[in-house]
């Protein structure tokens, strides 16, 4: 099974891409670029954890950069500030799924986890995958965190991803945390999602290892 990996630079994401590397998908990483709502420390840490589960693995993985700045302003003009964070997975998932059919990957992988952060309650996912007709597949779901870190220290990636916090500066004061869906939809009608989401997938550039380009 080839899959693509929704990475970030935080502790979740990548341990979900080795316990799948692990289980014997191929995985294809792709990074959704938050600037400049996020430094630029996010990028080089994924590329470090890029490197470090190739080397954990024994196994070469592509590592793709997607913009996303650009859908987390259109989404900040033109909807109600409590469905940033929804909306934004929403839109990530579309572009994930979009990535994933250009390059032959037959699912979705993410480091969700249930109830950790605001657009990870129940309802939320539910509302956040609404319509994707693709499978998501979520290995840390009924992990908590504890757990997560442990397999993260077994990765070598827990280490990189505490290393230069950074956060999201476009997350609202108030998220909602029970995301009515046809309240959702309303404020995604607001956007031109497909536009977004293409603009996003034509645009991604592969990253490579640099271990590899160092050889």
């Amino acid at each position: 099974m080839k899959a693509v990996v929704l990475i970030s630079g935080g502790i979740d994401s990548p341990v979900a891409a080795y316990l799948m590397a692990k289980a014997g998908a191929e995985i294809i990483l792709l990074h959704m670029d938050n600037r400049p709502y996020a430094d630029d420390t996010g990028l080089a840490k994924v590329q470090d954890i890029r490197d470090q589960l190739e080397l954990v693995t024994g196994r070469r993985i592509p590592l793709y950069v997607a913009p996303h700045g650009r859908n987390q302003a259109l989404t900040a003009e033109k909807c109600r500030a409590g469905f940033q964070c929804v909306i934004c997975k929403r839109t990530m998932l579309r572009v994930a799924r979009q990535v994933a059919m250009r390059l032959g990957a037959e699912a979705i992988i993410t480091g969700e986890s249930l109830g950790q952060v605001a657009s990870q309650t129940l309802q939320n996912l539910k509302a956040e995958s609404h319509g994707l007709d693709f499978p998501v597949l979520r290995p840390l779901i009924g992990l908590d965190k504890l757990e997560i870190e442990s397999i993260a220290k077994v990765a070598g990636t827990l280490g990189i991803s505490i290393s230069s916090p950074s956060a999201c500066l476009i997350v609202p004061r108030r998220p909602v945390t029970m995301a009515r869906l046809d309240k959702l939809l309303e404020e995604q009608a607001k956007l031109d999602l497909e536009e977004m989401v293409i603009f996003s997938a034509d645009h991604i550039a592969e990253i490579t290892a640099r271990h590899r380009a160092r050889s």
